[in-house]
């Protein structure tokens, strides 16, 4: 039988991503790819007793139908939340999400039709350049040094794409890179986008998870003109499993994207929103937080120290405060398939770097998870990688 899709499925069947990860996660394999939490720091006690709690008070409503908008109780909790980004804001202006992807997928809806233009990261989210895609999105890559984007970049992608219809950015911790932009930089996005009248997108799964330097003020904070919409997650804070994210927006827009959730899914798993804003009303989120910090500090440290033990001098590497990544520049490496298939075969796994550019990318760069990967294993993971490295370059 023929199938007619519509012109938004891949016309491929194939999957670089998910066959990347599939063998990164074959038993025997020490896998630094996966973008996962910690799963051992999920609070699964704490949340078994919220869920009961819940159950007990407010099962009937939790087990019902519910608003697209999200339930009160967790819109409140948000609000709380995004003050530590300089948001001041109130319920009226936030959405639940299910999940941040969600958020990326209807932002696509509202904004994008065939053959416009978002203005990416360089790399960027792989996820997101494939949401956007599949609406007939083209990219403009903006170049980014150790502070994020570069301004004089990001303006003359502007110019050279007026009718560009957004710019997505991970200001924090970036994924793939675990850079983080600059004060200065985020205030001037704020800027060229009410200059050039294009949406900004700002995307914040990991700016809770910073284990150095000091807190930055979020895009959204210099916002006077309502271009920028920032979105996050309980995913990173606290279980991904749980599929809650959020949107802040002006009202005005929020009812947009709340009638077109309420067309896809008509609302967040009512269940997990109560239980998430009973957790945070029983139990102290921030410490929780301060707990995952700690963690990913230590082995961003381990995974750090082991770059420089094994690795080749000559090897650049990206510094995080925060977050979950590391990204590995190797010039000298010209076919990063190629070296990502001998690591395999010594039992070691990353993600080819080509995937997170909007264009082909550079050969050479490849991203590494530390966040997932107990102690023990990470430097041996990197040790062997170390050594396919030389060997491939010679050294």
């Amino acid at each position: 039988m023929n199938y007619h899709f519509s012109s938004r499925v891949p016309k491929s069947d194939v999957d670089p991503v998910g066959d990347i990860l599939k063998i990164a996660g074959k038993p025997g394999i020490i896998s630094f790819a996966g973008g996962l939490p910690a799963p051992e720091l999920f609070p699964v006690t704490q949340i078994a007793q919220a869920t009961a709690q819940v159950l007990q008070e407010k099962g009937r409503d939790a087990l019902q139908y519910g608003s697209s908008q999200g339930i009160q109780e967790l819109r409140n909790v948000i609000v709380d939340r995004v003050k530590l980004a300089g948001i001041h804001t109130d319920a009226n202006h936030i959405m639940v999400a299910t999940g941040s992807q969600q958020t990326l997928d209807l932002t696509g809806k509202n904004f994008l039709d065939k053959g416009d233009t978002v203005i990416v990261e360089r790399p960027t989210y792989l996820c997101a350049v494939d949401v956007f895609k599949s609406y007939g999105a083209h990219f403009a890559g903006v170049n980014m040094d150790d502070a994020g984007m570069k301004m004089a970049e990001l303006e003359q992608a502007l110019i050279d794409n007026p009718s560009a219809k957004l710019i997505y950015t991970i200001p924090n911790f970036q994924n793939p890179t675990g850079r983080t932009m600059s004060l200065a930089r985020r205030q001037k996005v704020a800027e060229l986008a009410e200059k050039y009248d294009v949406m900004v997108l700002e995307d914040n799964p990991y700016g809770a998870v910073r284990f150095a330097g000091n807190s930055l003020p979020s895009i959204k904070s210099f916002d006077k003109s309502g271009h920028v919409i920032y979105m996050g997650t309980f995913s990173k804070i606290l279980a991904p499993g749980m599929r809650l994210g959020w949107i802040v927006t002006e009202t005005k827009l929020l009812s947009k994207y709340t009638m077109m959730k309420q067309s896809a899914d008509l609302h967040t798993d009512n269940l997990s929103q109560y239980i998430v804003a009973k957790y945070v009303a029983m139990f102290d989120i921030n410490r929780h937080i301060q707990s995952i910090c700690k963690l990913y500090q230590k082995r961003e440290r381990l995974m750090m120290n082991a770059i420089h033990k094994y690795f080749p001098s000559h090897v650049k590497c990206s510094q995080p405060e925060g977050g979950m990544f590391i990204w590995v520049e190797i010039p000298a490496i010209k076919d990063t398939q190629a070296l990502f298939a001998e690591c395999i075969k010594n039992n070691v796994a990353f993600v080819p770097g080509e995937p997170f550019y909007e264009d082909q990318g550079d050969p050479g760069n490849f991203r590494l998870n530390y966040s997932n990967m107990c102690d023990d294993q990470i430097e041996t993971g990197i040790k062997r990688l170390g050594a396919v490295i030389k060997q491939m370059i010679n050294c």
